[in-house]
């Protein structure tokens, strides 16, 4: 019974009815607006519902979606791949990270080409899989090259913890979290920026609540609407953005508030905050270095540093993607991956030239799977 009832809920964000009637009453809303609205999606969650459903084909022709960089692995740039590629080719090394990693190009190869040179690379489900690894190779350096937005940083916190509480000595941390609200800053900041209102994620603020939003919104007076995933959930939040923006009355709301509150897991937060600071900088792919926008371990903690223990081992210098691949741009909303000249031909999901290419969560990864439903 209980998955009967959790399938009729999972479809009522799914129904078509409900969906077609959205898609209506936003292009009547939207036949008063004064300027084109650009909305930019932030998760790359949102952008493959948005393909997945076909819902940008529902929308009137003042309304465009558009591609941010909420995509953990699409913006870690060629340099941090290059330390974990350079740490896993080490002797007695294990390194472990999510899937979506093994395939990122790197200056060197992927990961996955890594593994196949010898070295020793698995990939997770969990964070805490990482401990029993770690448990059953203890004449192994174990290290866990862990992303992720605000999402799963409570999880390798946690993983941090337990490794301090059963005394693990062979368990290391290359730490590459990132933080929501500063590429937004330096989008909205650019001289190519045209985004005029966003969806917020989901995932992201049930950790941090509502609040992180309320410096951008403070400063660029744009609607910020916090959408769920389902399709329903987001023509619910595009109506709302929609209404902000023809009343001239734009604010920072919460659609997905069946989740989403403004404080967030007060209780992840602070685990977090144990273990962990803001860098003083951190290289985005496509966005450059930007200030305060990624984390680090604190120096307490610098015995479980990766990048510290294997410093002499890492290459520290910023390195251009392939000039073809227009990921960058993709991530900072000025270019879609209909406008890459290699999207679909030598780039591909099977061998990928970029991370938005290779990622779940990436544009042109949607693009490809789901672009035939346009």
């Amino acid at each position: 019974m209980k998955n009967t009832n959790e399938q009729l809920l999972i479809n009522s964000f799914r129904d078509k009815k409900i969906i077609l009637a959205l898609a209506k009453k936003i292009t009547q809303e939207a036949q008063a607006l004064q300027e084109k609205l650009y909305i930019m999606e932030v998760c790359g969650g949102h952008t493959h519902t948005l393909m997945k459903y076909g819902l940008t084909s529902l929308l009137p022709q003042n309304i465009e979606c558009i591609h941010g960089p909420g995509c953990p692995v699409c913006i870690m740039p060629k340099n941090r791949i290059n330390q974990a590629y350079e740490i896993a080719m080490l002797p007695d090394t294990i390194l472990l990270t999510l899937g979506d990693m093994l395939k990122v190009p790197g200056s060197n190869g992927s990961l996955q080409n890594a593994r196949s040179k010898g070295a020793n690379i698995g990939f997770l489900y969990s964070p805490f899989q990482a401990l029993e690894i770690a448990k059953q190779n203890p004449n192994k350096k174990v290290i866990y090259f862990a992303i992720g937005f605000e999402t799963t940083t409570p999880m390798t916190a946690a993983l941090l913890q337990r490794v301090i509480d059963e005394n693990i000595s062979n368990l290391f941390f290359h730490i590459n979290h990132v933080l929501v609200p500063p590429p937004l800053y330096t989008i909205l900041d650019s001289k190519d920026n045209k985004v005029n209102a966003l969806l917020a994620p989901s995932h992201v603020s049930v950790i941090t609540g509502s609040k992180i939003y309320e410096p951008l919104f403070d400063k660029y007076q744009i609607p910020i609407v916090v959408s769920g995933f389902e399709p329903v959930d987001m023509m619910q939040s595009l109506l709302m953005i929609v209404k902000q923006a023809v009343s001239k009355k734009p604010a920072l709301e919460v659609e997905y508030s069946r989740v989403v509150n403004r404080n967030g897991n007060q209780k992840a937060q602070l685990l977090v905050e144990k273990f962990m600071e803001t860098r003083e900088n951190f290289e985005w792919r496509g966005l450059g270095n930007i200030p305060h926008s990624a984390l680090k371990l604190k120096k307490e903690y610098a015995q479980y540093d990766a990048e510290l223990i294997f410093d002499s081992h890492l290459s520290k210098e910023m390195i251009q993607d392939n000039r073809a691949c227009r990921c960058g741009d993709i991530l900072k909303g000025i270019a879609k991956p209909y406008d890459c000249k290699v999207f679909g031909k030598s780039c591909t999901p099977s061998n990928p030239l970029g991370s938005c290419m290779v990622s779940s969560e990436g544009a042109c990864a949607a693009y490809f799977k789901y672009g035939a439903l346009r």
